[in-house]
């Protein structure tokens, strides 16, 4: 006799789409973590009593669509996304002579506000629901580079509100997985040119009436479901894409 699965799989489905579909709900969930090794395939085979090659068929299209990885004599593990270099594809990072630098990060303001019309459609809340709102600012070498307005839904980030700012570091999404346990998997990013916000500018250090680059970017969990959005302002004489082309 199998093992029963839980009410929400269609048990409709292949079997080897339904554990696919049970191995996903345990990286949404936190179970199974990024950059861990999820547990051997013989092992699953044996939990769920199916064959290793039905469970090895599940594995498979979960490392199609990028939420596990392959590692060559190490196992299958949970695919931590890599987001830390992003800004490099639209901002010149370096310094005087030409050499990478790594931007650092200064939490501006943080407050818990209604959300708009516009913040409340891209996280998948109501309109005038309560969010999280923080504003970021990005230096390299000292000089700012970026102006972010960071919102999150309240109650899955709430810890964020009483975590000292120092406390943030440069990087938010890994901040996400260890103070919340949200994991971003993917992001969606769009970018146009625009006059910024007084508050932008001022940051920025530039003239209100002098156009920057805008780029929005809604961040996903591994469920698809928003858990950010982002509207971040540069310098539009910085900014450069760079993109490979096969």
């Amino acid at each position: 006799m199998t093992t029963a699965l839980p009410p929400t799989l269609d048990d409709r489905l292949p079997r080897y789409q339904q554990l696919r579909d049970l191995f996903a709900a345990a990286v949404a969930d936190g179970r199974w973590r990024p950059g861990e090794a999820i547990p051997p395939e013989d092992s699953l085979a044996a939990t769920h009593e199916v064959a290793v090659g039905t469970v090895r068929k599940a594995l498979a299209v979960l490392v199609a669509e990028g939420m596990l990885e392959r590692r060559q004599g190490r196992g299958t593990f949970v695919r931590r996304g890599s987001f830390g270099n992003a800004l490099a594809r639209f901002f010149r990072m370096t310094d005087a002579k030409g050499r990478p630098m790594r931007p650092v990060s200064r939490i501006l303001s943080r407050q818990v506000l209604p959300a708009s019309a516009e913040v409340a459609e891209h996280l998948g809340v109501a309109d005038g629901a309560p969010i999280i709102a923080l504003t970021r600012l990005r230096l390299v070498d000292g000089a700012p580079l970026l102006f972010e307005e960071v919102h999150l839904p309240r109650d899955p980030f709430a810890l964020l509100m009483d975590l000292p700012f120092a406390e943030f570091g440069d990087l938010l999404y890994p901040l996400y997985e260890t103070a919340c346990g949200k994991v971003v998997a993917s992001a969606r990013e769009t970018i146009r040119f625009g006059m910024p916000p007084a508050a932008a500018a001022a940051a920025l250090g530039i003239d209100a009436g002098v156009p920057t680059a805008i780029i929005d970017r809604v961040a996903f969990g591994f469920d698809q479901a928003p858990l950010e959005f982002r509207r971040s302002y540069g310098p539009a004489e910085r900014f450069s894409y760079s993109i490979d082309i096969r």
